[in-house]
């Protein structure tokens, strides 16, 4: 009786769950509270909307990697994740349906990083840092790339959070062309993004670069990414402001280890 009970308890706990994500379970996350709005049908399937404490996830069932991760970046957060030593906790999302989601075997001898969407380094406490190595919150990532112009991207986007105080970002995988790999299950990205928002100036503007080992990168408009990619990132925007382009700091990629 008691464990019909709690298997019960844990169906209602699951629905509930299931319909705060079709609700916008963590709207804080997002400008204006409102998520991104899914265009391409292709990736309009099997998704799920996961919530952690400073960053939300659209999750993919189809590429097993989050279609973007969201974050309310602020200069207090960084400040705080500054004080804290960097735990690998890589770990498979036991939210996630086991058909739809990555494992650790995905990316092992791939070739290619865990690539963080939501950044270790935007973390404030022990929590959320864990729950940033979730690999729902990872893409496949090139590992020139992630460890050097994609970690400058990611730098300059913090010292810009600290001189404007307060930040959204939304930063994703792009699957663009006809010739896209997969490692395991886990399809691998040609391009990543991130959009940076600024609520001070009401201008937002984006990082695009090719997954690959690469220093260029381009600065696109709001208007020009969601083209690219088939999703409203920043759905309560005008479309004046998405055409306004946010000025950007310059990256300068970390420097490679001499071998």
């Amino acid at each position: 009786m008691i464990q019909h009970t709690i298997a019960g308890l844990l169906l209602a706990c699951g629905a509930l769950a299931a319909n705060l994500a079709h609700a916008g379970g963590c709207p804080a996350h997002y400008v204006d509270g409102r998520l991104p709005e899914i265009r391409n049908p292709k990736l309009n399937n099997a998704t799920r909307e996961l919530c952690y404490g400073v960053f939300g996830i659209m999750h993919s069932g189809l590429t097993r990697t989050s279609l973007w991760s969201a974050e309310h970046l602020t200069a207090d957060n960084i400040a705080a994740a500054q004080t804290l030593s960097r735990e690998n906790t890589f770990h498979a999302e036991a939210a996630l349906p086991a058909a739809q989601r990555a494992e650790l075997a995905d990316y092992a001898r791939s070739g290619f990083d865990r690539g963080h969407m939501a950044p270790n380094g935007d973390m404030p406490d022990r929590q959320s840092q864990h729950e940033s190595f979730t690999l729902a919150n990872m893409v496949p990532q090139d590992g020139d790339n992630n460890r050097h112009v994609w970690a400058g991207i990611e730098g300059a986007v913090r010292k810009l959070a600290q001189k404007e105080g307060e930040l959204y970002i939304i930063t994703g995988p792009a699957f663009i062309g006809g010739n896209l790999q997969k490692i395991g299950n886990v399809l691998v990205p040609s391009h990543i993004y991130k959009v940076v928002y600024s609520p001070r100036q009401r201008a937002g503007a984006a990082y695009f670069i090719e997954n690959k080992a690469t220093d260029d990168y381009e600065i696109l408009s709001v208007a020009a990414l969601e083209n690219a990619i088939g999703i409203n990132l920043l759905p309560s925007l005008t479309a004046r402001q998405k055409e306004t382009i946010l000025r950007l700091p310059a990256v300068r990629a970390k420097k490679k280890s001499r071998r």
